[in-house]
């Protein structure tokens, strides 16, 4: 289906075969150090590899990747979309770092999402997930999600997640800390306020874009600012996230959830569920794209962030996100399609973006490509046209190809 549905984009098929025959098997094998310096990590001096698995006895061994860690994979292709294909162009252990740091992630999302979970349980297994890391029997075996296998099988990811260096696992451990509060603030009480949805989205997004900050700088992968410039990091987070809840609309209102900001909708309509009937769809795209037109305000923020990534793997990484959640908007953007259904960005495009995504160059000429998508789509009655048309044009000049976002060498 996903080859039919792309048949009209030749490039696009190529991509998506050439994915398909190859995008996996970076993970067939691991491969670890054959030599490293000493670390100091959190006050300690580290003088031994930052992953381990089972069979790795001596340095230099390429010994394949345990079978906990080979069904942490499994599990990432099943249930990350679109994280799983960035994450395994990762090399060696950061891989498997971001592998377990998403499991844990979704692992949480889960039991948030699921509705057939009471608060009563929902909410003390949230406050205390960063501790249930450390608890190698626990499982989770009542969700009906289709993702509960990551909670089924929780000692699996647990375990791969106590083999990460405890530098890992606090940055770990303490996300899930910041994403359970956020959870939990708002299992409990509506999404108000457009601050209410940007601390919603710092907690359960912006405190992951943190963590892996301070992960990219621990590893010595990246200069200090990474891992110390909050803003920029915090930025990158919740343009992440905006994109998803935005597009997630239909879902969470199957699912008798709502993450828009009444402080927008109530503009559009009484109620949030009206957005669905089709006499309501003018006010319902007309609140939509005041969202995309909001969540494109961190763009300018996203590309200083990208600029400032010295290693080809991190920033490619960092990069394709950024090239998914811009992709996102523009498909979103002025389309009734949100209120009707998925909509979902195609194996094949998100292949191409991984491929077309190199450097900052190109980073800056897919975003323009994306600005003038969503251009062409104004509509020039729309609340929101000029607001957006302004954001636009401060992204169109930052991705000129002689934009300064750079910080110089």
């Amino acid at each position: 289906m996903e080859f039919l549905r792309s048949r009209f984009h030749p490039k696009v098929i190529y991509n998506l075969i050439s994915y398909k025959m190859g995008g996996l098997a970076k993970v067939e094998q691991e491969t670890v150090w054959s030599q490293w310096k000493k670390r100091r990590i959190c006050g300690y001096r580290i003088t031994q590899p930052l992953y381990t698995t089972q069979g790795i006895n001596t340095l230099g061994s390429t010994d394949p990747m345990s079978e906990s860690l080979q069904t942490c994979y499994k599990y990432l292709n099943e249930t990350g979309r679109s994280y799983s294909p960035v994450t395994q162009a990762l090399e060696g252990e950061l891989r498997h770092i971001f592998c377990i740091f998403y499991l844990v992630m979704r692992a949480m999302d889960t039991v948030e999402d699921d509705m057939t979970i009471n608060l009563e349980t929902k909410i003390p297994i949230l406050k205390n997930f960063h501790n249930l890391l450390y608890q190698p029997d626990w499982r989770f075996m009542d969700s009906k999600e289709n993702s509960r296998q990551v909670l089924e099988d929780f000692p699996t990811i647990s375990r791969e997640f106590r083999n990460l260096a405890v530098a890992y696992q606090q940055v770990i451990a303490n996300g899930a800390c910041e994403i359970a509060d956020g959870m939990v603030e708002y299992l409990q009480k509506q999404v108000e306020s457009v601050q209410d949805w940007e601390k919603y989205c710092d907690h359960v997004s912006a405190s992951v874009t943190r963590g892996m900050s301070v992960i990219y700088f621990v590893k010595g992968l990246e200069d200090p600012i990474i891992g110390e410039d909050k803003r920029l990091s915090t930025a990158f987070g919740l343009f992440l996230q905006k994109p998803n809840i935005i597009r997630d609309f239909l879902d969470d209102q199957l699912n008798g959830q709502e993450f828009w900001p009444k402080e927008v909708w109530s503009k559009y309509g009484k109620n949030l569920s009206d957005f669905t009937k089709p006499e309501n769809s003018v006010p319902a795209v007309q609140c939509l794209n005041e969202l995309i037109t909001n969540a494109l305000q961190h763009v300018p923020d996203v590309l200083m962030y990208l600029s400032q990534l010295r290693n080809q793997s991190v920033l490619k990484f960092c990069a394709v996100q950024m090239m998914i959640a811009i992709t996102t908007l523009a498909t979103c953007y002025n389309n009734q399609q949100v209120f009707k259904g998925v909509v979902k960005i195609r194996k094949g495009l998100v292949a191409t973006l991984m491929m077309d995504t190199t450097d900052m160059q190109a980073v800056r000429a897919i975003t323009s490509q994306y600005v003038e998508e969503i251009y062409r789509k104004i509509p020039p009655t729309d609340p929101s046209s000029e607001q957006t048309k302004n954001i636009l044009a401060t992204i169109r000049k930052l991705s000129m190809p002689n934009d300064t976002t750079d910080p110089p060498q």
